[in-house]
């Protein structure tokens, strides 16, 4: 089973990600990375040459296509815009929506016009925070409260949450 980290960007998905993998012994895949692979650029320059409407299609036939077991898979803070990459990933795996406060993302974003954000023209970041939020909340099966934790903090809460939630579909736990 894969665990997938949903969540704005700015949220801790890659350094969590990464952090997890190698507390659990599993691989690691950052859906940024792969898109970047793929085109043969960085995801600003994705979006500053072809659009956000083509980002989002790369991204979507991209996050689909993955065939991935036993991963721990970072995601893009736009992947929930697409249903179809949402419940591929909800298939072959668990969902977690690290959730940061605004204000919090806010101050980790400090290199937004380079870093591959999709923002439409004329929304602001807060915009953006509150149109995903529901999304993020809509396809996780976990939900966890990053505000005011260290990351060590974090890979702990995700692995009992992960055991948790494994324990209830399993009758043995």
């Amino acid at each position: 089973m894969n665990i997938v980290l949903i969540g704005m960007s700015g949220a801790g998905k890659s350094t969590l990600g990464v952090l997890l993998a190698k507390a659990l012994g599993m691989d690691y895949v950052d859906t940024d990375i792969v898109i970047q692979q793929h085109e043969g650029m960085l995801l600003q320059d994705i979006i500053d040459d072809d659009g956000i409407e083509k980002f989002m299609e790369v991204e979507e036939k991209i996050v689909s296509e993955l065939q991935l077991k036993n991963c721990i898979i970072s995601t893009g803070g736009s992947v929930i815009y697409s249903e179809k990459a949402m419940n591929i990933l909800k298939q072959g795996g668990q969902i977690i929506y690290l959730h940061a406060p605004y204000e919090e993302i806010k101050r980790r974003l400090i290199n937004i016009t380079t870093r591959g954000i999709v923002i439409k023209k004329g929304n602001s970041l807060k915009d953006v925070y509150e149109e995903r939020v529901p999304l993020y909340i809509k396809y996780s099966d976990i939900t966890l409260d990053c505000s005011n934790k260290d990351i060590e903090h974090c890979v702990i809460e995700i692995i009992e949450k992960i055991q948790e939630s494994h324990c209830d579909n399993i009758s043995q736990c």
